[in-house]
């Protein structure tokens, strides 16, 4: 497949009909482009699997095509995948500062430290990759530096929105640049491919300064240790909570390595700078009980990330006691209900007080809602509508939104599709390998191996030795897993 010089053909891989694992191709002028390379969350079905990957295969074929790789930001999503995908890609890869150097930090640990070759883009900053001519847009987020993506091509202009909300008040980052995209539009528009996560949400996602006047006045309310559980990546938040529990005389403590890798970037990078330093760990258990805050890893209850370990009593350095309170200022990704549920009752039953933001106001999703979906259909004004980045119902549900915005084209598609955009209409003319790979070390698995399949066959018929976890009162804290087969990982990373 070599994609014409009169055509832009649109590929996903990964993150259309679900939530995560994002990763686009475009081919245009006998060239393809990658736009993030994203992990998802591993599936209960294969124990053991923590994150997985889309299956590159059919951009593998054709390396000698593929021009470059560029990242839209820097959440697990859109970046985690790069370290494990690129010596099958061996590509450039191009993004903006904050961006790199959280990645940078992944390569390192991958041992490719030196060997990808990173093309820092300022923001707002034009590169060219192949045939394709890009302008960096800034857009506001939860994370520092989101872009979305004007491609021009021969055939027309793509508007890739990336991830995105209307946020008049970040407190991280610039605003979102309300002339860039009026200009695109006023120029036209051939499609634009666009964010569907909150499109079955009326209204628009709401600000993260409204986040902080509320947890302002919540966290007022307690005298003993406060915990807040969020994304690593959620920079936004992280500025968020210091900044409230610094107004109520509370030390800040990260507990969690991606906690201090991310902020550790983010500072190195411009961000944070003007937040006192966090605590580590085991200073932070030295304060007095109302003198702290901590920010946790595991707020999608993954096993072994720091607030389930704290949970079943097996931290280190963290406890925490009847009359501290945990506030989980995130949202619920879907497929993680159960553990999140599980971790939730294990700090309930320690009399932790346990609060949601179906209890309060603690959270504010970085996607766009069907009041911003609207604005932006009517600054960019696409002949075609392309949703991604969603579940079935919330492509469905941007579909209907893009229809009612007089869009005269919105093909709803999924992973594998091969879309042809052209100014005569877009069409699909085909479909390629997709799928997942389980990450297992260092290694990559397809999920119709021979050896995970076995894996588990055992576990799941009962013919292997298996490990239940109890904690020190007595409790069963994780599901069971294969000992045999050495799952279990020693990291408290969280997607």
């Amino acid at each position: 497949m070599i994609p014409g010089s009169d055509e832009v053909l649109f590929v996903p891989l990964g993150g259309t009909g679900e939530i995560g694992m994002n990763f686009n191709l475009y081919g245009h002028d006998g060239a393809w482009m990658i736009v993030d390379c994203g992990v998802t969350f591993g599936d209960p079905l294969y124990p053991g699997v923590d994150v997985m990957t889309a299956d590159p295969t059919f951009i593998e074929d054709r390396r000698d095509k593929l021009a470059g790789l560029l990242v839209t930001h820097a959440h697990e999503d859109h970046v985690g995948a790069v370290a494990h995908l690129w010596p099958r890609l061996k590509c450039p890869v191009y993004a903006t500062a904050f961006t790199l150097a959280v990645l940078r930090r992944k390569l390192e640990e991958a041992g490719l430290a030196g060997k990808v070759p990173l093309h820092e883009i300022p923001l707002g900053g034009d590169v060219s990759i192949g045939p394709f001519d890009l302008t960096l847009v800034t857009l506001t987020h939860s994370i520092p530096e989101p872009n979305g993506l004007i491609i021009e091509t021969g055939v027309g202009t793509i508007f890739h929105t990336g991830d995105w909300k209307l946020d008049p008040d970040p407190l991280v980052g610039d605003t979102t640049d309300e002339a860039a995209l009026r200009a695109v539009g006023d120029a036209g528009v051939l499609a634009m491919i666009g964010d569907s996560t909150n499109a079955t949400v009326e209204g628009a996602a709401g600000s993260e300064a409204d986040v902080r006047d509320s947890l302002q006045e919540l966290v007022g309310s307690f005298e003993a240790r406060v915990a807040f559980a969020c994304f690593a990546s959620n920079i936004a938040r992280v500025q968020t909570v210091a900044e409230v529990a610094h107004a109520h005389g509370r030390a800040v403590g990260l507990v969690g390595r991606s906690l201090w890798r991310m902020t550790e970037a983010a500072r190195a990078t411009g961000y944070l700078r003007d937040l006192p330093p966090f605590v580590r760990e085991d200073e932070a258990m030295l304060l007095p009980r109302d003198k702290v805050a901590l920010i946790c890893t595991g707020s999608q209850g993954e096993p072994r990330a720091a607030l389930s370990r704290i949970a079943r009593d097996d931290h280190q350095n963290i406890t925490l006691d009847g009359g501290d309170t945990v506030i989980f200022s995130s949202r619920i990704i879907p497929g993680n209900e159960v553990p999140i549920g599980r971790l939730q009752n294990q700090l309930t039953s320690m009399g932790v007080n346990v609060i949601t933001e179906k209890d309060h106001f603690v959270h504010v999703s970085g996607h766009p809602a069907r009041a911003e979906l609207r604005q932006m259909y009517q600054w960019i004004r696409p002949a075609i509508a392309v949703p991604v980045h969603g579940e079935a119902h919330h492509l469905r549900a941007h579909a209907e939104l893009a229809r009612e915005c007089q869009v005269p084209h919105v093909p709803v598609i999924g992973n594998g599709d091969v879309l042809r955009l052209h100014p005569d209409g877009p069409e699909i003319s085909g479909q390629v390998q997709t799928g997942r790979l389980a990450v297992d070390g260092r290694d990559l698995i397809r999920l119709d191996d021979s050896n995970l399949r076995e894996r588990n066959h055992m576990l799941w018929n009962g013919a292997a030795t298996l490990t239940i976890v109890i904690d020190r009162k007595g409790r069963v804290v994780t599901e069971p897993q294969l000992s045999a087969q050495g799952v279990l990982d020693d990291t408290d990373e969280d997607y």
